[in-house]
């Protein structure tokens, strides 16, 4: 079971990046697929998602109209879409695969925003 990140780096205010995860290993469109992030001296927390399968997808109020979540099933990607992104943005994120029985995470991946 892999989940393989790519798409991180920095970037200046105001800025755009796309992340990407691809899974390989397990049935992905089975699986719920979310975002978190971590700050440094922060809790991890989730950003955007599914709580299960069915539910409507949720989004961090702080990142509401900015980060876009989507998911392509033929390829077993999910993506993040993060705009304007703004310095309090600056974190590792890490995708997560969840099911009932199983929960694995991507390797993370840093997200600097700075001018």
């Amino acid at each position: 079971v892999q989940l393989v990140q790519s798409g991180g780096g920095l970037v200046q205010p105001g800025g755009s990046l796309r992340l990407s995860c691809t899974a390989s290993g397990f049935i992905f469109r089975t699986y719920v697929m979310n975002w978190y992030r971590q700050a440094p001296g922060k809790e991890r927390e989730l950003v955007a998602g599914n709580i299960s399968r069915g539910s409507s997808t949720y989004y961090l109020d702080s990142v509401k109209g900015r980060f876009t979540i989507s998911r392509d099933n033929a390829k077993n990607t999910v993506y993040l879409q993060m705009n304007n992104l703004k310095p309090e943005d600056t974190a590792v994120y890490y995708c997560r695969a969840s099911n009932l029985r199983d929960v694995y995470w991507g390797q993370g991946t840093q997200v600097t925003v700075s001018s």
